[in-house]
Order: structure tokens, then sequence, then C-alpha cells
């Protein structure tokens, strides 16, 4: 039986880590300061995490080259592996974040707009090196749509048909982004994130509504995830991740412990 995963998100926004509330807008003053990120992330290697996602929001060409040096710096100092997404729209872009030190590299707007980017990587890099972050939306008739551009933008796709296409274009993780429940901290949609790991048959990540380490082991053993993404609840040190994990271990769930 494979391990479950820990595993904490960093958004970074001008070199700095933040923290918002359903896709919250730096633009509007909707993020909060919550520190370095290469200091976080030597935290969390030390916490024992499986892995570190990082997410450029700024995600513009001059931001570019300060996240790329974030990452750099943080590969360096941990060993455990880094996934590295935000405007990702070019084979160009997946090559500079693996260059940088990424192991994985997540694309989410850029997939929708140029789903042929998603094979080219995957079959230069490896499935494996190649994840499909999803965000959605669930509408009051329980649909589950797909949105891009940081949560503004309606695609008209569903979850799970575009999960599928993702799977066969050469995406080997997806990562569910609910943003109804992101910044929340009342739970991750245990619903869309069930339906979709018994959609595909690659691993799905869970991201969006962590408050506590029992939303953690319902997504992992009801929601049927194979690992829970968190940020507020590590970055605040309300919890952390060796707590979380030896929660998870007394509740049953496989986990890897430091």
């Amino acid at each position: 039986m494979l391990a479950k995963r820990i595993i904490p998100c960093l958004d970074v926004h001008g070199g700095r880590t933040t923290r918002g509330q359903q896709f919250g807008r730096a633009e509007e003053g909707e993020l909060n300061d919550v520190g370095d990120p290469v200091s976080l992330a030597v935290k969390y290697n030390k916490q024992g995490a499986d892995e570190l996602v990082f997410y450029d929001i700024t995600a513009t060409a001059e931001g570019r080259g300060t996240i790329l040096n974030v990452v750099a710096e943080v590969a360096e100092r941990c060993f455990m592996p880094l996934t590295v997404g935000g405007g990702i729209r070019t084979f160009e872009d997946f090559r500079q974040f693996f260059l940088s030190g990424a192991d994985k590299v997540s694309i989410n707007s850029g997939a929708v707009t140029r789903p042929d980017v998603i094979r080219a990587a995957a079959d230069h890099y490896g499935s494996q090196a190649v994840v499909l972050s999803i965000d959605v939306l669930q509408s009051s008739s329980g649909h589950w749509e797909v949105y891009i551009a940081g949560g503004r933008k309606a695609t008209g796709l569903e979850l799970l048909a575009w999960a599928e296409q993702g799977q066969i274009l050469g995406a080997g993780e997806i990562v569910l982004n609910s943003i109804n429940a992101d910044g929340m901290k009342t739970g991750y949609d245990i619903q869309a994130t069930r339906a979709l790991a018994r959609t595909v048959d690659i691993p799905v990540v869970a991201s969006g509504g962590a408050g506590n380490a029992e939303h953690m082991r319902e997504v992992l053993q009801e929601g049927e995830a194979d690992a829970a993404l968190a940020a507020g609840i590590f970055h605040s040190d309300q919890t952390s991740v060796g707590d979380v994990k030896q929660i998870l271990a007394a509740a049953g769930v496989h986990v890897r412990r430091a």
C-alpha cells in the first residue's frame, strides 16, 4: 500500500508567501503575507513533509525570475520533491522550472488553452513530472465546472471529463482545487475528490479547505485522495506536518513517518 502524502502549499507573490480565501486577489488587497518561502520550506522539510508545492501567483514575466530563484534555493536546502506551478503555458516554461530544480511542474490554465503542452512535456520529461491542476467551482445544481485565470473565468468544461482528457494527454497526477472551499478551513470537497479518484487512474491530490487533521483524514479515507495539500493551518503554526501525520496514523491512515 502506498503511503498517503501530506503536502504543504506555498502561494508566492512578489517573493513572499501569501494566504487568502476563495482565490483572493493581490491587486484587491485580499492576500496576507505569511512569511519567507525559503524559510517556510526549510521548516516543512524538517517536519517531514512528503512534498512541497509552490504556486507563483504573480505569474508575470517580471515575477518569473523571483520564483525561479526561490525554487533553486529551496532545491539546494531541502530534500523533498518540489512541485512548481503558476503561469505555465509553454514547453519552455516547463523547461525553466525543471532547470531551476523542480521535480514536477503543474499546469492549470495553460492546459485548457493549449492541451498539447501536456503531451509535449510528458513525452520529454515523463508523465510522473507533469501535474494537471484543476480549479473547480460547484454550482447550486451540484455541477463541478472547471475555471481558469485564477478562478476568474469559467470554461464550460466539466471536471471529470477534463480530468480524463488530461490523463490521456499524459498528466501523471491531478491536483483538485476547490474554489468553494479554498481558505475556508471547513473541509475539502469530499464528493468531488472521490468522484475524481474513481474516474482517473493517476494520483489525485486534494486541495482547498483544510482546517485540521480530521479534514485531511476525511479526504484521504472517505474522499479516496492519494495526498492532501494544505497551506494556512501549517503557515499559522496551528499544527505541524508531524502532528498531522501522528493523528492520521492513529486513525489508520498509512503515512510515511520520519
